[in-house]
């Protein structure tokens, strides 16, 4: 008989090789777990234990519990689909976790599963719940899964099938007359899930690749606690409340249409006004701080992406390229080469650096049709871009400079909760020992002056250097990616970049890659998001609405009042539609325009306005000119 040694609970046992591990914990007397841990594996109870490990119970009040209760669901969810629409015409690809719920990629013969579909399907789990079956756990081996999954017309489980290690175990998972090809972990029977509800269905390549079949995947969210689960339902409720693809349309920002291209953004006029406020105060903001701004091409010439390396390590990500004069171009997927050729326009001295280049240039990435995501994700954007070029002994005073601005910005618009996270040093990293060191220390001196609280992504640099991220916080609590600085020891070898040091000798000099917004389409749906769409009054794209009682009798009192706003650069609109009051203040509301005015006979004869705030209510009556300090004071100050 052969033994493993264990260590449950710091208790250490000698088990026979092959027991379960319910079997352990029942002979333990360990009651109510629903699976254990070992390192950060997870294993349920109809696991058996082959091998010395030690392991720590896992029960409903410990996170992990989440995990294994949620694959569970997955799997009943599986069996509720193959008995509503039939065991053969439901094909099952993958159903993993997530980190809220779990979800499963189907293709149902015959039928698309629609929103409609999920109260049907939640209620044949709830019977398959309710029923209690228990889970049966086996191993098979190769020949035996493949002859299995055949039978079962299982062809995407067979393609899985093909891609498991030789010498891994596959094992199948099953409860009353479902079966399917699982690692686990599960709770042991169907009754012990917790509160779920499917919350919609999306597209899915098969594998992600757009070559293979497009499944449905089925969304649900899980949570031990019934409290819970109505909470999180409610933030996504919230959620959607917000979506900036919704709010794009009613405040008639942006456009995304598929006879233009998919992921192609086209700005309407109130979109281009506050993406216009956006890159003025950007680049004002610039400019103050020692940034040139430069312009750049769209394509560039292969020769170009060559050099850079964006060919042998991007190309899939990049547009077909275009012949010109028997010569390949390429739209391009990053501004950083062109800003190089900027630099290397003329020799560079020490005494020019650091030299701090600027863009808002548009790059283009082709990006697969199911991931592409409003504004969050698209396949041409403007990334408000900047790269440093230093030597290596200003290195810790660029970054602390870069990191101060990016916050600086972002507290501008509102953002005060900020995450930040350094990559360092990856296994295929390129550059010597002492500039990882010197690049890595700058990153953590910098984050740790200002003050912000970090984590460390081990490993989790570029090949070409270490970086920073920092992510905001969002009304909701999301946190959306921003701001990245990223070290680069590769494109400065590349190109053959070199200043002339002090000695009068050629140096290579360091190069940080830079963006505060991340894009200007993705952080407008951020802004969209974390407002509501009830943007600050110095971004809203009309800041104010001048509404007269009567158009016909007051009309001119309201046009004198838009073009005295208007020459003060306040962005007004004036309603003379012949609709009732009420109609129009509360079109103004739904437009989310900060400030309504509305004039009547008492307004023209005092020469005055009444003054509708969207967040404030009424503030009363005004003069012109005690409005107009007032927008301007908060419009300074940036409100």
């Amino acid at each position: 008989m052969e033994m493993v040694k264990l260590k449950v609970n710091g208790k250490e046992i000698q088990v026979e090789k092959g027991t379960t591990l319910g079997e352990i914990f029942k002979a333990l007397g360990i009651e109510d777990a629903i699976g254990g841990k070992s390192g950060s594996k997870l294993i349920d109870l109809l696991t058996p234990i082959r091998e010395n490990m030690e392991i720590v119970p896992i029960h409903r009040q410990d996170p992990e519990s989440l995990e294994i209760m949620r694959h569970t669901l997955s799997h009943i969810m599986a069996q509720a689909l193959k008995e509503l629409y039939g065991y053969e015409k439901v094909h099952l690809g993958v159903g993993p976790t997530t980190e809220e719920g779990f979800y499963y990629d189907v293709e149902v013969e015959g039928h698309t599963i629609s929103s409609e579909d999920l109260p049907k399907i939640e209620e044949k789990m709830r019977e398959i719940i309710s029923r209690n079956y228990p889970l049966f756990r086996k191993e098979l081996s190769r020949e035996e899964a493949i002859k299995l999954f055949s039978d079962m017309k299982e062809n995407y489980k067979l393609d899985i099938i093909a891609r498991i290690d030789p010498q891994d175990t596959i094992s199948i998972y099953g409860q009353d007359g479902f079966t399917d090809l699982c690692r686990g972990p599960h709770v042991p029977s169907t009754g012990m899930v917790g509160e779920f509800k499917l919350t919609h269905v999306a597209g899915a390549y098969w594998m992600g690749d757009s070559s293979k079949p497009m499944l449905q995947r089925i969304y649900g969210i899980a949570f031990w606690d019934r409290k819970e689960l109505e909470e999180r339902l409610r933030f996504y409720e919230e959620a959607k409340r917000r979506d900036h693809r919704k709010l794009g349309r009613e405040l008639e920002l942006f456009l995304i249409e598929d006879e233009v291209g998919a992921g192609l953004v086209i700005w309407l006029p109130k979109g281009a006004i506050l993406r216009k406020t956006l890159e003025d105060y950007w680049k004002e903001e610039h400019i103050k701080r020692g940034y040139q701004l430069v312009y750049t091409p769209h394509v560039g010439n292969a020769k170009l992406w060559q050099t850079s390396g964006h060919l042998d390590y991007y190309r899939p990500n990049m547009f077909s390229p275009m012949e010109i004069e028997q010569e390949e171009y390429f739209v391009k997927p990053m501004n950083c080469p062109f800003h190089i050729a900027v630099y290397k326009s003329k020799v560079r001295s020490y005494k020019e650096l650091p030299l701090k280049l600027a863009e808002l240039g548009t790059v283009y990435r082709y990006e697969m049709s199911g991931v592409l995501h409003g504004l969050m994700r698209v396949r041409g954007f403007t990334q408000d871009d900047a790269h440093i070029i230093c030597t290596p002994e200003q290195v810790e005073e660029v970054i602390q400079e870069t990191l101060e601005f990016a916050v600086e910005m972002l507290r501008s618009f509102g953002f005060e909760d900020f995450k930040v996270y350094i990559s360092t040093k990856p296994s295929d990293a390129i550059g010597s020992q002492e500039q990882w060191e010197l690049a890595e220390g700058a990153l953590k001196k910098a984050v740790e002056k200002i003050g912000l609280p970090y984590e460390i992504d081990e490993g989790g640099g570029a090949f070409y250097g270490p970086k920073i991220d920092v992510k905001i916080k969002d009304a909701i609590g999301r946190l959306w990616q921003c701001s990245t600085i990223q070290f680069d020891f590769n494109l400065p070898e590349r190109f053959d970049m070199e200043y002339v040091g002090p000695d009068n000798k050629r140096h290579r000099p360091y190069m940080v890659h830079r963006a505060i917004f991340g894009s200007i389409e993705r952080f407008v749906g951020v802004l969209l998001e974390h407002y509501a769409g009830l943007l600050p009054l110095w971004l809203s794209p009309v800041q104010v609405k001048v509404i007269p009682i009567s158009p016909e009798k007051h009309g001119d009192y309201a046009r004198e009042v838009e073009a005295y706003l208007k020459n003060k650069g306040i962005r007004v609109e004036l309603d003379l539609r012949d609709e009732r009051l009420n109609a129009r203040i509360r079109d103004a509301e739904l437009q989310k325009i900060p400030y309504v005015v509305v004039v009547g006979d008492k307004e023209v004869e005092s020469r005055s306005l009444s003054v509708r705030s969207k967040k404030e209510g009424n503030l009363g009556s005004m003069t012109l000119e005690q409005f107009l300090n007032m927008l301007t004071e908060k419009i300074r100050n940036k409100e």
